[in-house]
């Protein structure tokens, strides 16, 4: 599920014979797309960060928890743009390049929020062309997020990613009651 088009037609191409479908719309929308509940479910790349806010984070969460089978698994990963801001020269990162083109960006923090500088360079004929663009990401601490995920009842496991990326998994208990304020009678 993605509202991009072309990683949806790249991920189409790229399934081969596996059951995978494609659905373009909100990732916040996901359990109307669902129709039993998961085993696993996957979030990867940068995608919590692309979320309006935190609370649409923890919506997403909560939909989750409430869609995996007991003893699921949810495995996400994320930048860390919360622990450790880049200072000066380090906030210009290479994303990738080739003879054709040169991704850089540039990142620009406030205090909930980054945003992303894209610069791409990209050959035409002879010469160079510059785009730009910029986006908002949030800055998620990875504590944080272990913290919601357990709030949820679900065990969490967190690991370093490469290049700031974290990676979780919190699994669902394989005899599940949701967590209540009530007490026990």
């Amino acid at each position: 599920m993605d509202n991009y088009e072309p990683l949806l037609q790249e991920l189409a191409l790229r399934s081969g014979s596996l059951p995978i479908r494609t659905i373009k719309a909100n990732l916040l929308g996901f359990r109307a797309h669902v129709a039993t509940s998961a085993d696993v479910i996957v979030c990867m790349g940068d995608t919590l960060t692309h979320l309006p806010n935190s609370s649409c984070v923890e919506t997403l969460f909560e939909d989750i928890a409430a869609s995996l089978n007991p003893g699921g698994l949810f495995i996400t990963t994320f930048r860390d743009y919360a622990s450790a801001p880049l200072q000066g020269d380090a906030r210009f990162i290479l994303v990738r390049s080739d003879q054709e083109r040169i991704l850089t960006c540039y990142l620009e923090y406030a205090d909930t929020t980054v945003t992303v500088h894209d610069l791409l360079h990209q050959r035409e004929g002879g010469s160079w062309r510059l785009g730009v663009s910029s986006y908002l990401k949030l800055r998620l601490a990875p504590q944080w997020v272990a913290e919601r995920l357990s709030s949820l009842g679900l065990s969490v496991r967190r690991d370093a990613g490469p290049a700031g990326m974290v990676r979780m998994t919190a699994r669902k208990p394989p005899s599940y009651a949701p967590l209540s304020a009530e007490a026990p009678k």
